[in-house]
């Protein structure tokens, strides 16, 4: 009698210790079960999400289409992956809370890679290098150098890694943010301020279209990296614009894109 119940207690804690290493094993494969890249084929769409007024990263042309490095590079992309790309716009001191909370599968709108986005996001490989680069005025001989701008009145785009330095900066007389990077240049043009900080390919876009009105002072604030953003959980999808980032870099679409552009090779050897 006693055997019996013994081996029938044995089966049973057996059978219990199996279900739990089952229901176990299902918990952890359902909480790792990345189905970002699935699910965007499935749909057949990606959107993505970025901020419309960084030219010539993205910005509304003459007709008020979305256009830009970045969204052709983004189609090309997203052609690569076999999806059509929806453009989703949001303001850029926004747009990571509005990617946590699904309005858009990915970001591409000039994302500076800096340390304390990586801790809450997921990046590509840098695709392009900008930084914290200073644009005044041509007539302005005041300011030569970063130093220079202690007691100045400087503006730059909220959100920005560009706010971020101007916040490290001492002797500030002011620092003036914006929602688009077009209304800093617009007030640096009626000297309602003394500078702007942007990233340098913005600036330098500022430049080409008023020749002789700006200037970029030659020494930066900072150099950065600058990547696709996504959710921390989302690796297959990263992993698929990874792939095609790669493909379009080595058959040479983005060193067309970077000439029409920006008028000169980024991916070229020389300009690494």
């Amino acid at each position: 009698m006693k055997k019996s119940v013994k081996k029938i207690m044995a089966v049973i804690l057996t059978a219990v210790i199996g279900v739990g290493l089952l229901a176990g094993c299902s918990s952890t494969g359902s909480s790792s079960n990345d189905e970002s890249l699935s699910k965007v084929k499935k749909a057949g769409v990606l959107k993505v999400g970025l901020s419309d007024d960084y030219p010539p990263m993205e910005f509304r042309d003459s007709n008020n289409k979305v256009s830009g490095f970045d969204i052709d590079m983004i189609n090309a992309i997203g052609k690569k992956m076999g999806v059509k790309v929806q453009i989703v716009t949001n303001s850029f001191d926004g747009i990571f809370v509005a990617l946590k909370a699904k309005k858009f599968d990915m970001v591409q709108s000039c994302v500076s890679i800096t340390d304390e986005r990586k801790s809450t996001l997921l990046f590509s490989d840098p695709y392009i290098y900008g930084g914290v680069a200073v644009f005044v005025k041509k007539s302005n001989t005041t300011i030569k150098k970063p130093e220079d701008l202690k007691g100045k009145v400087v503006g730059c785009q909220a959100g920005t890694t560009a706010e971020d330095a101007l916040k490290k900066f001492n002797g500030l007389k002011e620092t003036k943010k914006y929602q688009q990077t077009t209304d800093a240049f617009l007030d640096l043009e009626n000297n309602r301020i003394e500078a702007v900080v942007a990233d340098p390919m913005v600036g330098d876009y500022y430049t080409t279209k008023n020749p002789g009105k700006y200037e970029k002072i030659s020494k930066y604030l900072g150099k950065e990296p600058v990547g696709a953003a996504f959710r921390k959980q989302d690796k297959t999808l990263k992993d698929a614009y990874q792939k095609a980032y790669n493909e379009l870099k080595k058959d040479g679409t983005l060193s067309k894109l970077s000439n029409k552009w920006f008028g000169y090779d980024i991916y070229s050897s020389q300009n690494k």
